[in-house]
Formats: structure tokens, C-alpha cells, sequence
């Protein structure tokens, strides 16, 4: 799969843009949220999903991780293809999606043109569980300088936990106490989680 593309933006459309990349200029179909959201730079960068079909390769572009992961969750629904999802992700932010569907809001995904009730209900029931596992991944976290700190979400990251809910926990104890060791951090995050 291609990941990203990284290059010069030769043209852009608020239905795709042509990213020109080691002399190779590539076709991708956006959402009218990234088209918002790309600057009139020369270089970008967007991250993309190749959807690959018996009669066509198609890439799809967009100005976020979390907006890319939406739009994959809304392909694995029955029901909902490419073009219902860039509609979607045109009409509503990836947040507004996202909320919509841990919410239940019925009403709002409906009122996206092509999705009936039937179809939203199925993508709430789908996705209810899925959707909050989608973090705003494009927010980073304040960079520190406690390499102890860091330490202990990575280890609380590999263990499963969020890294927003390990990182209230973990600045918590830290402020309890800052000469804290890697080991104890985690230990007092693991009882507070």
C-alpha cells in the first residue's frame, strides 16, 4: 500500500489533486475536508489508501491520519463504498463522523446524500465499537524532555492502553513526585487506569 505522498502539488480540484513525486505524477481523489485543509504550497504531503478492484487502481488522499482512518472503517460496511465514504468525510469533518457514529446520532449520518437509515444504522452498529479506537492521531503529544516519562507510555502503549489516557495518569504521578523510575511510574499508572 502506499502510505503517503510527499511532493509537489501540480494542480488541485476540490475532488482530487495531482501530486507530482520523483517525476511521477499521481492522481488522488480527495475528500472536500482535505481540500480544505491543503495549503496552495508547492509541497505537500497527504496520506493515502490504495483501493485496488478487479478494473481499477484508485488512490485516495487526505489531509490527516484520523480522516484515512475513518474513510477505511466506513469501506469495511456493507454497503458503503468509496464514493459514499469521500461523500461523507465531504459533507461532515472527520470528527463530526466519528462522534456521529460513537453518539448513535442516526440523523446525521442520514443526512448525508446516499445513506438512508438502514445504511446509517448499519454503520453505527458496525462502527460504534471500532470508531473510538480512532484517536486524533495527527495531534501530537507536547514534546518533554523526561525520557522517563516517555519510557513508560511506550511501555503503557504496548500493553494496550491509549496514549491520551496514559499520558493524564502518567503526568499525574509525575507531578506527585519527579524523581520517580520508569518502574514506578508505570506501576502507579497501572493502579490509576
Amino acid at each position: 500500500m502506499i502510505h503517503h505522498l510527499n511532493g509537489k502539488l501540480v494542480e488541485k480540484n476540490p475532488t482530487h489533486i495531482i501530486v507530482e513525486c520523483g517525476g511521477v505524477g499521481y492522481f488522488v481523489n480527495i475528500s472536500l475536508n482535505t481540500f480544505s485543509k491543503l495549503s496552495n504550497e508547492e509541497h505537500i504531503k497527504v496520506f493515502t489508501y490504495l483501493q485496488v478492484k478487479e478494473d481499477a487502481h484508485t488512490l485516495f488522499g487526505f489531509a490527516e491520519r484520523s480522516e484515512r482512518e475513518i474513510f477505511k472503517l466506513l469501506l469495511s460496511v456493507s454497503g458503503i463504498g468509496s464514493s459514499t465514504a469521500r461523500t461523507m468525510l465531504s459533507s461532515l469533518s472527520p470528527i463530526q463522523v466519528r462522534d456521529a457514529i460513537a453518539h448513535g446520532d442516526v440523523t446525521t449520518i442520514q443526512g448525508v446524500k446516499g445513506i438512508g437509515a438502514k445504511t446509517a444504522q448499519r454503520v453505527i452498529l458496525d462502527l460504534r465499537d471500532k470508531v473510538l479506537q480512532v484517536q486524533e492521531m495527527d495531534e501530537l503529544s507536547p514534546v518533554s524532555n523526561n525520557t522517563n516519562k516517555e519510557e513508560a507510555l511506550s511501555a503503557l502503549e504496548v500493553l494496550g492502553f491509549a496514549r491520551r489516557q496514559a499520558e493524564k495518569v502518567v503526568d499525574r504521578a509525575i507531578s506527585q513526585d519527579a524523581s520517580l523510575s520508569v518502574e514506578n511510574i508505570i506501576k502507579l499508572a497501572l493502579k490509576n487506569l
